[in-house]
């Protein structure tokens, strides 16, 4: 029977969502600046301008190779974090992705230097693709680890309402870099949003060295150990809930549609919409996120996560037809309002209580192994649906209908992932992924 875990100390709860919070938003500013960069900027000036298409095309790609990468990093920072610990995985990937988008800011252009300047910037996306692999699933365990057992819900959504501040701080900085005249904006202007993260190394290591490695962890290598190939531990008793993870990690092409091939083809001379304007869609449907996503997480310590997430994933297929539609249309006011609730209301649903669902299938020995494979496989599917959508789209990128209908099935397999999952927000914090046959005599409830 497994050892009740010790109850963290006083106050290191609230300080490892904080933690994980800040450290998110840090990290996930990087990453999401990247992606304004690759629907703004990036085809004019790392790609041939001669052919808009192809390079917009071809930008996008660039965008997606970084989810290529999370799958390589995340066996690597997954081994790690399961042998190590959470709290050093978390300061190594923060460090990594302030150097790589630093650099991306000092980065030669096509015009300088050829093709070598997009063969650069692959190189720098790749680190940054490296980087993100750990860094959401090192924080979800560091935050469910510590969390009271009838609070995991509320406590790990901090560190995804910490990629929404992070994906609204990026928005807010590029909104007024895209104003800029254009000689301004393609020469020096773009890369400041690269250079201010600097700060981000700076600011997340002061923040995260100071957390202490979570109970349950400490607790596991004192007793049985740490596994000493926790892949081999991972696909022989986890495979199937890898499995769901990777299925529902697919999630994630909703947001990326939404923030960058919507952008994308909102900005385009088909609708002609401004790039301010719809950064600033960005902005407040990420501002109403930071709000949702904790509330939805807390209903799911009440009624559980499977319903919560089903909520988002199926909703989420819906409404992004209600979107994409409605920026065809030309109308600001109604596709402000629709990507606010799309992305800030219903999308926050699945945003704010997979990394609980999905950390609640794992023992405490792979969980972070488990939940950094599964979801950067699924991921790294998420990140080229943008690429995707770019060809689905037609070569005249208006065919919004069918990359809502491509995004809608990718929406399927996470809704078949939560259906087919075992309900986990009453297990005990020891019991979570126990395969034994008395697991359920031995479950405890956990109370209100």
């Amino acid at each position: 029977m497994s050892v009740p875990v010790p109850s963290a100390p006083p106050g290191q709860p609230k300080k490892a969502a904080t933690a994980a919070w800040i450290g998110s938003a840090l990290e996930y500013y990087d990453f999401f600046i990247y992606g304004s960069a690759a629907a703004l900027i990036f085809p004019k000036v790392f790609f041939d301008e001669s052919d808009p298409a192809t390079a917009t095309l071809l930008s996008l790609a660039t965008f997606g190779v970084a989810y290529a990468a999370r799958p390589v990093g995340a066996l690597f920072l997954g081994h790690f974090g399961d042998r190590v610990g959470r709290k050093k995985i978390m300061v190594f990937t923060l460090i990594l992705m302030g150097v790589s988008t630093f650099l991306i800011g000092c980065l030669p252009t096509r015009a300088q230097v050829g093709t070598l300047a997009p063969v650069l910037l692959v190189l720098c996306r790749v680190l940054q693709g490296i980087s993100a692999a750990g860094e959401q699933a090192s924080a979800n365990s560091m935050t469910l680890e510590h969390a009271p057992p009838n609070r995991r819900g509320f406590f790990t959504s901090f560190t995804l309402s910490g990629t929404q501040g992070g994906q609204l701080l990026a928005t807010l900085v590029f909104i007024p870099v895209a104003a800029l005249p254009e000689d301004q904006l393609l020469s020096w202007g773009w890369r400041v949003p690269f250079w201010m993260s600097i700060a981000v190394a700076v600011v997340g290591y002061v923040i995260r060295r100071k957390l202490e490695e979570t109970p349950a962890f400490a607790q596991q290598a004192a007793t049985e150990g740490v596994v000493k190939l926790p892949l081999v531990v991972l696909l022989r008793e986890h495979w199937a809930d890898v499995l769901r993870v990777i299925a529902g990690a697919l999630i994630a092409s909703v947001s990326t549609i939404f923030t960058v091939w919507a952008l994308a083809y909102a900005t385009s001379d088909a609708v002609g919409m401004s790039r301010s304007s719809m950064l600033w869609v960005g902005a407040l449907a990420n501002l109403v996120a930071l709000a949702a996503i904790p509330l939805w997480a807390a209903l799911s310590d009440r009624i559980g996560r499977r319903p919560v997430y089903l909520i988002g994933a199926a909703g989420s297929a819906v409404m992004m037809f209600l979107y994409l539609w409605s920026i065809s249309t030309g109308s600001y006011p109604l596709t402000l309002l629709l990507g606010i609730i799309t992305f800030g209301v219903v999308y926050s649903a699945a945003n704010g209580v997979w990394p609980s669902f999905y950390g609640e299938m794992f023992t405490t020995r792979v969980r972070l192994s488990g939940m950094a494979i599964g979801t950067q496989i699924g991921f790294a599917v998420a990140g080229f649906a943008v690429t995707f959508a770019a060809q689905i789209a037609g070569p005249d990128g208006t065919d919004w209908s069918s990359v809502a209908l491509f995004t809608a099935a990718l929406c399927v397999p996470p809704v078949i992932a939560v259906l087919t999952a075992r309900e986990t927000h009453k297990v005990p914090t020891e019991h979570l992924g126990e395969r034994t046959p008395g697991e359920t005599a031995q479950r405890e409830t956990v109370t209100a």
